[in-house]
């Protein structure tokens, strides 16, 4: 059962923050900045009251993405306020969103990142500040271009030290100056305990 799903605009505002604030701010994400500068984000907050919903939702999203012209959405963000509290569930929806793109034949044309809020990659403790390179306020799916990834990583040498460079980036901020750029996570039933991510 969800709690009661908090407003759009709130949601919105929130995850709009984040992104001004920690993915852009903090420079996290060499591909965000300018796609969200030109309004090509897509951002949708589904109200999908059960996980099967939320999965027609996103093969929805996969099939607007793909037809969509780049110039008009680059990338999409579904987020769900309520259904995805307990990171273990969430954990394992990765693996079947990553499934849904090979459903629609879109391996190599787009891909899915995730971020929750108490995202923990594998083999880290629950208060680790690396793993607020993957913590929204939301559960988030990310859809991304292929193309638009690889056009924005030619322009780097390394593109494996972007991990780095986050990393060591978060391990200077620290949790007071994470804190500090007034990012609120949002409220959930249980952190749970995650399988693996990564």
């Amino acid at each position: 059962m969800t709690r009661p799903a908090p407003d759009h605009d709130q949601v919105l505002a929130a995850m709009r923050r984040w992104l001004e604030k920690a993915v852009i701010g903090l420079e996290l994400c060499p591909f965000a900045r300018s796609v969200y500068v030109g309004n090509q984000v897509r951002f949708v907050v589904s109200d999908a009251r059960h996980l099967d919903a939320f999965l027609e939702q996103l093969d929805d999203e996969l099939d607007l993405l793909a037809e969509a012209d780049p110039k008009e959405i680059d990338t999409t963000l579904l987020i769900h306020p309520t259904l995805l509290p307990d990171f273990e569930v969430f954990n394992e929806l990765c693996a079947i969103a990553e499934e849904a793109v090979a459903e629609h034949d879109l391996e190599g044309i787009i891909q899915v990142a995730f971020f929750h809020p108490h995202f923990r990659f594998d083999g880290t403790e629950p208060d680790e500040i690396t793993n607020y390179t993957n913590r929204a306020p939301y559960p988030t799916l990310h859809l991304l271009r292929e193309d638009s990834i690889a056009r924005v990583l030619s322009g780097f040498p390394n593109p494996d030290a972007i991990y780095e460079r986050n990393i060591e980036t978060l391990r200077r901020l620290g949790q007071a100056g994470w804190d500090a750029l007034g990012i609120e996570a949002a409220e959930s039933d249980t952190r749970g305990e995650p399988k693996a991510s990564g």
